[in-house]
């Protein structure tokens, strides 16, 4: 009891920071920059929404589709896809030892640009991950990752990307791997984190 009620209080205290730290005038990601070593392609989120509001591809992520030989299709539905994350149950694991292993290796990937400093890419992750799924009610999609995400450009580091893929057979088995063994018994109280 003690212990929820101090996760409960982390939650709110959180949140509180969160808009203390990124104010409301301080606008999500508007760019996602796509690094491999000394070369990147920066991309407005305004294309990928527009690719998964209305399957339209554009500029710049129209060419890199067509160079890459990308299904858009396959993009838009990976832009939509849902993932149910009960607000609580993903507080208690992105604050645990467990999801902070998660997102430093998230962190790896996903960053603000030029910035790879822990103490400003954890917040960072975490921030749009609750804001997201605040905003999904209770399930989070990658756009509104990427709309969440509180910082104006994010860069995603391809190499590291493709390191963490080629350990995983596949996105549903990461999925399932994380989405069913330890929220299940988060949800229930089983585990303690």
């Amino acid at each position: 009891m003690k212990r929820e009620l101090l996760m409960i209080n982390g939650v709110i205290l959180s949140f509180l920071g969160n808009v203390l730290i990124f104010p409301a005038h301080v606008k999500s990601a508007d760019y996602i920059s796509f690094k491999s070593g000394i070369l990147s392609r920066t991309i407005p989120v305004r294309s990928f929404e527009t690719l998964s509001k209305d399957n339209k591809v554009e500029g710049t992520l129209k060419n890199l589709i067509q160079i890459t030989k990308q299904d858009p299709e396959e993009l838009s539905k990976l832009l939509n896809q849902r993932f149910e994350l009960p607000l609580i149950v993903t507080s208690k694991l992105i604050y645990s030892s467990i999801g902070e292993v998660f997102i430093l290796r998230a962190a790896t990937i996903i960053h603000p640009t030029k910035i790879k400093d822990k103490k400003i890419t954890i917040p960072a992750i975490r921030s749009a991950i609750i804001d997201a799924t605040v905003k999904g009610n209770g399930s989070l999609t990658l756009i509104e990752f990427f709309k969440s995400y509180p910082n104006k450009k994010l860069t995603i580091d391809i190499p590291a990307l493709l390191q963490v893929l080629d350990k995983i057979d596949s996105m549903s088995e990461l999925v399932e791997f994380f989405a069913k063994s330890p929220l299940e018994g988060i949800k229930k109280n089983k585990i303690n984190l």
